[in-house]
């Protein structure tokens, strides 16, 4: 690897270019995915092919993109980084509900390390701030079991820069992940934010939920998929896109973003 496909997240030097595993559900990120064998085929292909970040929540299905990754990963390799999120209630299919109550939040942190099989989580995301819950409150919760050692590093998502200035003063915060691709450039200011601070950042929906593509041809999909990576990629240093797919010929494609010139 190149100095530019590498990058530090989460205290480890890594592939910038990550796999998240949304889609590795039922429909609505609700239930599990059509095929089990397939979703555990496609995790591996992953790790085999280079990647040394895997994204998920505990929100995904909600519990199995979590059970999926332990069954396919497990026992996990020395320089693989694995994050998770916490802090969302799911009512049913595309329905989600902040929940920052501390209690709740150190019930999904105990819950994500039974689910992946780990003594502590590389990089635990606070899914969403709750609007109802002082923000320091949800942080000082994450940052007391990031003391106790069951989080090794922290994240936030979907946040702007005075609630990470907030956030920072309670704890040390290694990652951002907030909505960013080529179609969408409203975190513009949090990416110049966190280069300034050395955090990482992590555009979710990289591919712009597949609005960027023109045409439904599969060929024209992953050109146009591999186009917006590149992009991303060049973007920033401190970018580390999660593109995910359920088909294996996807994720070659997208894989292939930090290769070719």
């Amino acid at each position: 690897m190149t100095a530019a496909r590498t990058g530090l997240l989460a205290g480890k030097q890594v592939r910038r270019l990550g796999f998240g595993t949304m889609r590795l559900t039922g429909p609505g990120i609700w239930g599990p995915p059509a095929s089990e064998a397939e979703a555990v085929q496609l995790l591996r292909k992953a790790v085999e092919l280079g990647v040394q970040h895997i994204d998920t929540a505990d929100a995904y299905g909600p519990n199995v993109a979590e059970g999926l990754i332990r069954k396919a990963l497990f026992p996990y390799a020395d320089d693989l980084i694995i994050a998770t999120k916490g802090g969302f209630t799911r009512q049913g299919p595309g329905k989600w509900t902040p929940c920052g109550v501390p209690a709740y939040l150190r019930q999904c942190v105990e819950m994500s390390l039974r689910q992946l099989n780990v003594e502590a989580i590389d990089l635990y995301y606070l899914h969403r701030v709750d609007p109802k819950v002082p923000l320091a409150d949800q942080v000082g919760e994450l940052e007391q079991m990031r003391q106790e050692g069951k989080i090794k590093c922290l994240g936030l998502s979907k946040v702007d820069i005075p609630q990470i200035t907030q956030a920072i003063a309670i704890a040390p915060i290694a990652a951002v992940q907030n909505q960013f691709s080529i179609l969408d450039n409203q975190s513009e200011d949090v990416i110049r934010w966190c280069e300034q601070n050395e955090i990482a950042f992590i555009p979710y929906a990289p591919l712009s939920a597949g609005r960027y593509f023109s045409t439904g041809e599969v060929r024209g999909q992953s050109a146009s998929a591999t186009h917006a990576l590149k992009w991303l990629l060049n973007y920033s240093p401190v970018m580390f896109p999660i593109p995910g797919t359920s088909r294996v010929e996807h994720l070659e494609e997208n894989l292939r973003s930090d290769i070719e010139g």
